[in-house]
């Protein structure tokens, strides 16, 4: 008798959850990546209103796990003024705001279920709870020292050493002459944010021996296009990354344990970095030189990395695909996994290079 009562009392605090299981329970597969509509306007649509700051700070990804609804994922997204609650297989349902409360109503629209917000703003994560039971946010927030860290299998200057002693795969040409150019010479208004030249990456540790950026001579006169194409609508771009010796290819490598190998390229392979054509980035606002926030971090390495991820704010999204549009329009694709990498169109027709920051021709410094 007391098992039975209590299998009832777990089921009656379970019910909340199992309407929002039945919602939110679909297929966790990334969204397909679908390319946005010609370049013939640089413009996404109209450029939306910001979200209140009550509602970014709940706007996210939540999970929840139990017994009855293992593994259930959804997303806290804003658009046209409005909040939803979405499942990764795209079903929605409108939910509000009030007094400190997450109101969701069931589909028959007959009721609503209120769900307590939590927010402690000491580094936990903010969730909405039902009794005892809980959705908590899982991605990193908008704190951009939450993003994707791993403990380096070695000390990076040991692999460091070690990858300097080594020479990239042999490749079959014929490959285009490189030239690389720093790419903030071309024009000022290119900001520079080399994360991998500080502490503030995935490994903790500088990388880089010199907070520079390079690209093939081709692909960097092709981003400054885009920059002009950018400023009269009030936006420059800021680089965290663009190319990159392939000694530091087998460093990432080296260092990330097998779990995380498919957050970095395989050096046997190289990457479009080693070939000078890729270029991590954002956006800055020309009038206050702040960076604009996008639906996810860069290097976050979560949903919210997809160039297509539907959550986040309007205001989001619309800076996201604005800087793919600009990018695209000047012969640049979008990785389908990152929204902030970018590959110049001829990257095949170079090879991959191992050239150290400091040994580029002193005629490339500023």
């Amino acid at each position: 008798m007391i098992a039975h009562v209590t299998r009832l009392f777990r089921l009656s605090l379970a019910i909340p959850f199992l309407v929002l299981a039945s919602f939110l329970l679909g297929s966790t597969a990334s969204q397909a990546q679908t390319a946005p509509p010609g370049v013939n306007s640089l413009l996404p649509g109209p450029k939306p209103t910001d979200a209140p700051a009550e509602w970014k700070r709940h706007v996210g990804i939540y999970k929840y796990s139990s017994y009855q609804a293992p593994d259930v994922t959804g997303i806290i997204l804003e658009r046209n003024q409005r909040l939803y609650l979405r499942s990764l297989s795209g079903s929605e349902i409108e939910i509000r705001l009030k007094d400190g409360k997450l109101i969701v109503p069931e589909p028959d629209g007959r009721r609503a279920w209120v769900y307590g917000l939590s927010d402690p703003g000491d580094g936990s994560p903010p969730a909405f709870t039902y009794l005892t039971e809980a959705y908590i946010r899982t991605d990193a927030g908008t704190d951009p020292a939450h993003f994707y860290h791993i403990t380096p299998r070695r000390p990076v200057s040991t692999l460091r050493e070690r990858a300097l002693k080594l020479a990239p795969p042999a490749e079959r040409g014929p490959y285009r002459k490189p030239e690389l150019v720093e790419v903030a010479t071309l024009d000022p208004a290119i900001h520079l944010d080399i994360r991998y030249a500080s502490a503030n990456n995935f490994l903790s540790t500088p990388v880089y021996t010199e907070a520079r950026a390079f690209m093939q001579r081709p692909a960097a006169e092709a981003l400054v296009r885009v920059l002009h194409k950018l400023q009269p609508q009030g936006y420059g771009l800021q680089i965290h990354d663009a190319y990159r010796p392939w000694y530091v290819t087998k460093i990432f490598w080296d260092a990330t344990p097998p779990e995380g190998k498919i957050f970095v390229a395989d050096p046997q392979k190289g990457s479009k970095h080693n070939r000078g054509c890729a270029v991590d980035l954002t956006l800055y606002e020309i009038g206050t030189g702040k960076i604009v926030e996008m639906p996810g971090l860069y290097d976050e390495m979560s949903p919210r990395s997809f160039p297509s991820f539907p959550g986040g704010t309007s205001l989001q999204r619309w800076h996201r695909d604005l800087l793919r549009r600009a990018m695209e329009s000047e012969g640049f694709a979008v990785n389908e996994d990152e929204w902030w990498h970018f590959d110049y169109k001829d990257w095949k027709q170079y090879g991959i290079l191992n050239v150290a920051f400091e040994k580029i021709a002193d005629s490339h410094k500023p």
